[in-house]
């Protein structure tokens, strides 16, 4: 039986939230501790100008972390996301309550997540999204598999083919 494509454009209409893990996506998946113990993260600034736009364009931005981070706590303070779930045990379960409390469909819903512990929550969503390094059995899964690696912008390449495909992508403004 042939496989049906389906255009981004067909893909992204119906997306109205975009869930997001943590490490592996957001970030290279490194864990830093200092001589102290304090944990730290590095963050893609592009990344952050997509959540900006997407969140500029009405649409809703979540993070759904299994781990705790201050870093994650403060990066989603600067860029105003609204829906932040940190030391998540059931990512699916996470996924399925924030989409209802917000008034979505699962098939208005997109995740991008990058290893194992995000397979079920991708599996019953609208659109499942991949970093290029996610492991293999997550980007099987995947609807989408990006080109960029976890960390490396892969937040800003999902977030900007979705807007490029709602015709909501504007390079003239700001933010």
């Amino acid at each position: 039986m042939p496989v049906l494509l389906r255009s981004d454009s067909e893909l992204a209409a119906p997306i109205r939230c975009v869930l997001s893990d943590v490490d592996g996506v957001m970030t290279d998946g490194k864990i830093i501790y200092d001589s102290s113990g304090a944990e730290s993260k590095q963050f893609n600034v592009r990344d952050g100008l997509g959540i900006k736009r997407w969140i500029g364009a009405g649409l809703e931005f979540g993070i759904v972390t299994a781990r705790s981070s201050e870093a994650v706590r403060r990066r989603g303070e600067e860029l105003t996301i609204g829906h932040i779930f940190q030391g998540v045990k059931n990512k699916l379960e996470c996924v399925q309550s924030l989409a209802k409390s917000i008034g979505c469909e699962l098939n208005e819903v997109c995740y991008i997540g990058d290893d194992l512990p995000d397979l079920l929550p991708m599996r019953s969503v609208g659109l499942a999204v991949a970093p290029a390094d996610a492991a293999r059995d997550v980007r099987d899964a995947a609807n989408w598999i990006l080109s960029k690696n976890g960390g490396d912008g892969a937040v800003r390449e999902l977030l900007e083919r979705l807007l490029r495909a709602k015709s909501l992508w504007n390079v003239g403004s700001n933010a």
